[in-house]
């Protein structure tokens, strides 16, 4: 079964969603300036509303480490998500500090970067077209990857089943794909969610 993940969940009515969906991951983004962020004490309040079983990721781009620590502390967040330039001696003192998972995402321009960057020493990997672009990559760049991974970029319930056909990820992540007018609408991220099942069927078939 192929994991999902639905990122810039700001709001309660973004919780209820999410609680009646059911994805696998919900992300919180906390990188500054983004029109998805939220704070850590709305963070902590989502958390609370949303089923434990979910797990709760946190979006971060080259912020210090304190700052992950403590909102880490929190127990807002699960899992953490790097999505700018962060050093690999960055990644592990986040992972120890924490004692979190790390997704270190990736910025996807050819085939030979998504194998380099596959060697980095984080939990798990994600390859994205650029930090919430909302823009899809060339998936067949990412063919020579071994290690499981989360792909990003440009993914809607149109173009799911296509990805998760053609890429086989590990996990699927998505946030202006299942939006309207810039909030998260429930009848997409429901769309989405029965397109990614679908295509675990055909596979399975």
């Amino acid at each position: 079964m192929t994991l999902v993940k639905f990122c810039g969940i700001r709001t309660m009515a973004d919780a209820d969603a999410v609680n009646d969906i059911h994805p696998d991951f919900a992300g919180f983004v906390f990188a500054p300036g983004r029109k998805r962020t939220i704070d850590a004490d709305t963070a902590v309040s989502l958390r609370n509303a949303i089923d434990p079983d979910i797990r709760t990721v946190g979006i971060f781009l080259d912020q210090p480490i304190r700052e992950i620590v403590q909102i880490a502390g929190s127990g807002a967040i699960d899992m953490i998500q790097l999505h700018g330039s962060e050093s690999e001696d960055y990644v592990k003192d986040i992972r120890t500090l924490t004692g979190l998972e790390v997704i270190r995402a990736f910025t996807v321009r050819t085939g030979d970067d998504a194998v380099l960057h596959s060697f980095t020493c984080a939990d798990r990997l994600m390859f994205d077209s650029g930090a919430g672009s909302g823009e899809r990559f060339d998936w067949s760049s990412l063919s020579g990857i071994r290690r499981p991974f989360f792909l990003a970029g440009g993914l809607d319930a149109d173009n799911v089943y296509e990805a998760i056909i053609e890429v086989r990820p590990f996990a699927v992540d998505v946030s202006s794909g299942i939006e309207t007018e810039g909030n998260k609408d429930k009848t997409k991220m429901r769309a989405f969610m029965e397109s990614v099942r679908i295509a675990d069927g055909r596979l399975e078939g």
